[in-house]
């Protein structure tokens, strides 16, 4: 089993239920961490003390507060150690119940595992790590299988988001041409971003855009 683990969480209550876990594993090294960047220095002074982790259970959102960070969220903090530390297991920890975000998790941030935090989140999260300890292998429990085989999450590219982004902010589409070009997003012609939108919308089954960011929004997807 894990010899030494970092939580990142900023919610007390929240810890406990990891630790319970971790105890009911016999890790015998818990350290804790209220803040990405906190997180991250604890994990790059432990390189350096040759006394590293080997997992870090992390949650995705943590509320902002005096305090300025350089990471704001569970999935830059994941970034900043899967660069720095490819080899050390990552499982993300979270309410988030998004198809598309969760997807990402494991597609973009390169976490090891994922666990919905619900009512049955201490069995869960015990299997995760054990699963990740033994076997190496990607953890995903079984009610959230389906997110890998749902071809609408798997056909949707970065320039679809990027698209689907800009429209949920605002952005008309009639001007998504110079913002595309100001973005240096390419293609970036006014007929290719109308094809994709009216492609999107009819992949989503959306009778308009602000229809089409409401479903994108559904699913996580922005």
């Amino acid at each position: 089993m894990f010899k030494k683990v970092l939580i990142a969480e900023d919610i007390d209550f929240n810890d406990i239920a990891v630790v319970h876990v971790l105890r009911e594993l016999d890790v015998p090294e818990i350290e804790y961490a209220k803040y990405c960047d906190e997180a991250l220095l604890k994990i790059k002074k432990a390189a350096l003390d040759k006394r590293p982790y080997e997992l870090l259970i992390t949650d995705l959102s943590f509320k902002p507060d005096h305090r300025v960070n350089k990471l704001n969220s569970g999935e830059e903090l994941i970034a900043a150690v899967k660069q720095l530390f490819p080899e050390m297991k990552v499982i993300a920890f979270s309410i988030e119940d998004k198809s598309y975000r969760i997807k990402s998790l494991f597609d973009i941030s390169g976490v090891n595992g994922f666990v919905m935090k619900d009512r049955n989140s201490i069995p869960e999260l015990k299997k995760a790590v054990q699963y990740v300890y033994n076997d190496g292998e990607k953890y995903l429990s079984q009610e959230l299988q389906y997110i890998f085989q749902d071809k609408t999450i798997n056909e949707i590219d970065n320039y679809d988001i990027q698209l689907i982004k800009y429209l949920s902010i605002g952005v008309a589409q009639e001007n998504m041409e110079d913002t595309f070009k100001e973005a240096g997003i390419t293609p970036n012609s006014k007929s290719t971003i109308e094809k994709r939108i009216n492609k999107l919308k009819i992949y989503f089954g959306a009778n308009n855009t602000v229809h089409l960011v409401s479903i994108a929004k559904d699913l996580g997807i922005v």
